[in-house]
């Protein structure tokens, strides 16, 4: 299936009928086996290369001077993107000094440099926008001003990635050019400005042209190509035999080859390019799980899936639909990944690196989807677009911090405004909660990724279980091979706590001296005493899943190191798919030796009142203790009475961390004696108390 402009949806608008599978209806895609370097072979076949031309009019957008396919592709939603750009028509471009990107290395503080870059990057993306939704040239100066000021830098990467470079230094050394995810989206903007826009710069001044193509040259096309400057561009996972690879790989191949074929005039350089994007893009699917899961975390699905979707969107309408893989069934499933992954409330399994709340763009999602050919997506994206409180569906909305998305919606957002419309109208016959249920029929109540070992499961009455396995060297990893998170109808009862505000620390040596990537503060054991530590070889072994039984297990012995003394210790979740709700978690272990007491932990938003107090005229029981949850439900954990329970509050003074959570967070400790046996079972139970 592949994607279009300008053409009927293929995914045409169906009368909605209560408990169908969805409202969208798209042929199914048959299972296709995993395969190695899919996108090089996709690449070989007859006429692809050759459909790349150098200086070809592929850009599938109207040219800036056709002013009749501007209006009849934006119509009324023009005035909201010129309305962006007038904000900006005063904007004061940012000039950053040696001292801001030097506070990385004096205090860890990457904001002091990122923050000017960004909202000049934002600025620059809303004026264009802005100028090809008008189209009078109003905005022309201030565009003209943005890229000459980035011209001037002979650097768009980032203070705390700057380390790459041979000085190790976090100013930008001039001697040496090489790119990042920041960088290579700075490149693109300037890139779709000087497509739009380079006649209109001409008759300001030449001069304006010429240096936004030799700092696109200087920045972007040129290291790109260096085979000196391969390790430091490492997300290319051309410098080693074995790379390690993360979201990095998709998210600057998809700017930087946007650059190329907008900018780049020699057809051999461009032949170079693209070849040298396509075994590094085959690199990063080569490396990550085959599953569709991505072990970044949904957080993550934007800058890793999202951006490979990009990367694909790009190369499809460059080569004139001739490359393409969107038929693909491991491209589809990772695109269903951020459908399976959410909880609901906005609410996301966030292992790894993530936040709990979904920020994914719904445009993103739905572009994605209609690529693919996934009901599932397309739904998706239009769910999260109900406003329940105004009861109505709000229209789509248009990136401002992604040039290419920006453009991308521009694109698309009149299909996906058409698909608004239809479920606006479908209100007036049914219910909001109606057409929301139908909208998430597509999405199995369980799914198991078999090689990235995770689990989502959803019961009857809207218990959803995530867990994980997997290894401590993911990539953003935290050490919590074994954890979980339990929301119950949408409420968060067992949590993870995310990542706070990026720093120096955040990916130094001193890592896991944050609290939020330990061990101990995810749900799991310290064994012996001991948690989790960082490292490839600590691994689950032996995960199962039996989604219709609502369980999932593992062996927890090698997730640990030898100071546990650990032989087995088996991690056992059962979630009641129908019937009285329950969460049974069990832990059946057998240590060498025992040396200290084992401590369960489980983190929790919400007050937790222990054995000894007092519960709605009743004291509670030793074994027994109540999570009451802020959003009105209370849960009870059982547990062996040889446990000792006890709280811990972690208060959150990191914004990125309360913007979630609240004020704090708090962590059960449940302690056994110091001379337990050596071989036994914990068992835990959560179940919802019935208010009186």
């Amino acid at each position: 299936m592949t994607p279009m402009i300008n053409r009927p949806m293929k995914t045409a608008f169906l009368s909605l009928v209560l408990g169908c599978a969805g409202l969208f209806a798209t042929a199914a895609v048959p299972n296709q086996p995993a395969e190695t370097d899919l996108l090089q072979a996709a690449y070989a076949k007859p006429g692809v290369a050759k459909s790349f031309v150098a200086g070809k009019a592929w850009f599938p957008l109207p040219a800036y001077e056709d002013r009749k396919a501007w209006d009849e592709l934006l119509g009324d939603e023009a005035r909201k993107l010129i309305k962006q750009g007038e904000s900006l028509l005063d904007f004061e471009w940012k000039v950053i000094p040696a001292s801001s990107y030097l506070a990385f290395e004096r205090t860890g503080d990457r904001r002091a440099m990122e923050n000017p870059e960004g909202a000049n990057r934002g600025a620059l993306i809303k004026l264009i926008l802005a100028e090809l939704a008008e189209g009078k040239g109003r905005f022309i100066d201030q565009i003209a001003n943005g890229v000459w000021q980035a011209s001037q830098q002979y650097s768009w990467v980032l203070s705390a990635h700057q380390s790459h470079q041979r000085t190790k230094r976090a100013l930008p050394d001039m001697r040496e050019h090489f790119i990042d995810l920041a960088s290579g989206r700075f490149g693109s903007i300037v890139s779709i400005a000087y497509h739009f826009f380079h006649e209109e710069f001409d008759k300001l001044d030449p001069s304006i042209s010429y240096a936004v193509e030799q700092a696109v040259k200087r920045n972007i096309l040129d290291p790109y190509l260096d085979p000196a400057e391969l390790r430091a561009n490492w997300w290319l996972g051309l410098a080693s035999a074995n790379p390690t690879l993360n979201n990095w790989t998709p998210w600057c191949n998809s700017d930087v080859m946007l650059s190329f074929l907008l900018m780049e005039k020699d057809q051999e350089r461009l032949d170079r390019a693209i070849a040298q994007s396509v075994k590094s893009m085959d690199r990063f699917l080569n490396y990550i799980q085959k599953d569709g899961a991505c072990e970044e975390g949904p957080g993550y699905w934007g800058a890793a899936a999202g951006k490979l979707y990009d990367w694909l969107q790009i190369l499809y309408d460059a080569s004139g639909g001739n490359f393409s893989v969107f038929d693909n069934d491991r491209i589809r499933r990772m695109g269903e990944f951020v459908s399976r992954a959410y909880i609901g409330d906005r609410y996301v399994v966030n292992f790894a690196d993530a936040s709990a709340v979904q920020d994914v763009p719904n445009e993103l999602v739905w572009n994605y989807g209609h690529a693919v050919g996934s009901s599932e997506m397309t739904n998706f994206a239009l769910y999260r677009m109900a406003d329940r409180k105004n009861n109505r569906f709000k229209m789509p909305v248009y990136q401002n911090n992604d040039a290419y998305r920006g453009i991308a919606n521009m694109r698309f957002n009149p299909l996906i405004r058409q698909a608004v419309d239809s479920l606006n109208r479908e209100l007036k016959s049914h219910s909001m909660e109606e057409i929301l249920q139908s909208l998430r029929g597509d999405v199995p109540t369980a799914t198991w990724y078999p090689e990235t070992e995770m689990c989502f499961m959803r019961n009857a009455s809207q218990w959803f279980l995530g867990t994980k396995g997997g290894y401590n060297d993911e990539s953003h990893n935290h050490n919590d091979i074994g954890t979980c998170v339990l929301y119950i109808r949408d409420i968060p009862v067992l949590v993870d706590a995310g990542v706070g505000t990026y720093t120096k620390q955040t990916f130094s040596k001193d890592r896991y001296s944050i609290w939020s990537m330990q061990c101990d503060w995810h749900n799991l054991p310290m064994i012996n005493g001991v948690a989790q530590p960082f490292g490839r070889k600590y691994r689950a072994r032996n995960a199962q899943c039996n989604l219709k039984q609502g369980t999932f297990s593992l062996e927890l012995a090698g997730a640990y190191p030898e100071e546990a003394a650990c032989r087995s210790w088996v991690r056992a979740y059962r979630l009641t798919m129908k019937g009285t709700p329950t969460l049974t978690i069990t832990d059946t272990y057998a240590l060498n030796e025992r040396v200290a007491a084992d401590i369960e932990h489980f983190l929790v938003k919400g007050e937790v009142l222990l054995p000894g107090e007092q519960f709605e005229g009743r004291t509670i029981a030793e074994g027994e203790l109540l999570i009451r949850c802020p959003e009105g439900i209370t849960v009870r954990m059982t547990y062996p009475r040889t446990l000792k329970a006890s709280v811990d509050v972690q208060e959150l003074t990191d914004p990125k961390l309360s913007k979630v959570w609240g004020p704090n967070l708090r962590r059960i400790n449940l302690t056994s004696e110091k001379d337990a046996p050596v071989k036994g079972r914990y068992e835990f139970r959560l179940s919802e108390v019935t208010a009186k």
